[in-house]
């Protein structure tokens, strides 16, 4: 027989569970229980009591009007890289060639939170996606383009750390609405105007993306009556959906499991079928507008790090995929034949011939213009020659670049601008002035009504760049 102690040492356990099932009897039946519900899966509740915020943020969000109003209604720079994607301007308003040593005129500047992200210009409008850290919130803006002053913000609770800036989307807009998608993927389309709320998605929770590192990059597509995005989930590695509801229209499945980017949608005409090509993590693919029908895909071109440049759609079925992180370039060549759509390698560039780490290159007049790796502007031939430099050691950075009436407009990482004549031949300047003095300056220029906005990590900044 068991001692008397092993006996005991053996029924303490069922004495605990006994003992503590009824302490939680008497505590549930005093005041220790007032107020405790059941919590049941799917009843969390962000604050304000409105479930789907929990979901999706942005249906939390509320519209706060200031005092700006819009600038007579001109040209637009309505998505980004320009009203074409192809970061050219084609407004008829003629350009300054010259500067003063100050620079051009500032017209006015507006403090912005921690990031990169561009802005879009719409009917005499400024649309900035923004951050408020002090109140965690990410903030759609709408700004008067003559002065800078706030028209309304769209705002919405939104948790996040810095993590090298926290924006980097640009909104894409039409005359009726405004699409964007911000730092954790949340996509919102707004009235353009009034900046009411129309829809929101969730590409994390609805489609399984996978937020890129240091946030996302990518800036919406509207294509006629549908958004284009790239979620990069495991059902949906392209998706189509309607404009003025959200409901989704299409998906292109993604065999290969390939993750978002912080590269964009861009637009390809290849034998008469409308295509939208976009670099996922491990690969490269052009799909049908008409149904996100996968139509060719390649590995031949991949980053491990980070893909940012989109591609470069150029004539006769090519594209130029060029980035950083020592990846260079590589033209593909997509051919049909028998019916079977299949890239080929017309040539790959070492990254200190041509490889653009941050923005995407612009083709003009046969020729395509990027900074490379080393900071040196550049224009390459079609054929992946160099043509010409800008001088060694003068560094444009991580510094956007943009074209307009005859000239280019290039701003290197330390907010410097420089104008330039491409006409010549070579890397001829016109003028240089130290625009901004915040540092980090990446974020992608636009260009409306003779106003060049600029932005560094902290400031945005509209310039008078107009021929007076």
């Amino acid at each position: 027989m068991k001692p008397w102690y092993a006996r005991w040492a053996t029924a303490l356990p069922a004495l605990t569970i006994l003992l503590g099932g009824l302490l939680l009897v008497v505590w549930l039946g005093t005041d220790g229980g007032r107020g405790t519900t059941r919590r049941l899966p799917g009843t969390d509740q962000a604050p304000g009591g409105n479930p789907a915020a929990t979901i999706n943020p942005v249906v939390a969000g509320q519209v706060v009007t200031g005092s700006g109003v819009p600038s007579k209604v001109g040209e637009s720079w309505n998505q980004f890289r320009g009203p074409n994607r192809d970061n050219i301007s084609h407004g008829k308003i003629r350009l300054a060639r010259t500067w003063p040593a100050t620079g051009p005129r500032e017209v006015w500047s507006v403090d912005c939170g921690e990031g990169y992200a561009g802005a879009a210009i719409q009917q005499g409008r400024v649309y900035l996606m923004d951050y408020d850290a002090a109140k965690k919130q990410s903030a759609l803006r709408c700004l008067s383009l003559a002065d800078g002053r706030e028209i309304w913000r769209f705002a919405y609770p939104l948790a996040l750390k810095r993590n090298h800036g926290v924006t980097r989307t640009v909104p894409t807009l039409t005359d009726k609405y405004l699409v964007a998608m911000d730092s954790k993927c949340n996509v919102l389309c707004l009235d353009a105007t009034s900046g009411k709320l129309q829809w929101s998605i969730n590409l994390v929770r609805e489609y399984g993306a996978t937020v890129p590192q240091w946030y996302a990059g990518q800036c919406p597509l509207i294509d006629g009556n549908r958004v284009i995005l790239a979620p990069g989930g495991p059902e949906a590695l392209l998706l189509a959906v309607d404009l003025t509801t959200g409901k989704p229209l299409w998906r292109t499945p993604n065999p290969r499991g390939w993750k978002m980017t912080h590269s964009s949608v861009m637009t390809m005409e290849f034998g008469g079928r409308p295509t939208y090509v976009y670099c996922g993590s491990a690969g490269v693919l052009g799909v049908s507008a008409k149904d996100g029908a996968i139509l060719w895909e390649s590995t031949d071109w991949k980053i491990s790090i980070a893909t940012v440049p989109s591609p470069l759609v150029l004539p006769e079925g090519r594209v130029l995929l060029t980035g950083g992180y020592n990846a260079g370039s590589v033209l593909l060549q997509v051919k049909e034949t028998g019916g079977v759509i299949a890239p080929q390698v017309g040539y790959k560039l070492a990254p200190e011939v041509f490889g653009a780490t941050q923005h995407t290159p612009i083709l003009l007049d046969g020729n395509i213009y990027a900074t490379r790796a080393n900071g040196q502007f550049v224009c390459l031939a079609p054929s992946g020659e160099v043509r010409w430099t800008s001088p060694a050691g003068d560094s444009f950075g991580l510094g956007s670049f943009l074209y307009a009436d005859g000239l280019f407009f290039i701003l290197n990482g330390d907010g410097r601008l420089t104008l330039a004549d491409p006409s010549a031949g070579n890397f001829h300047p016109l003028a240089q002035a130290q625009v901004l003095k915040g540092g980090e300056s990446w974020a992608p220029m636009a260009l409306a009504d003779g106003f060049l906005l600029v932005r560094d990590l902290n400031r945005l900044a509209c310039l008078d760049v107009a021929a007076h």
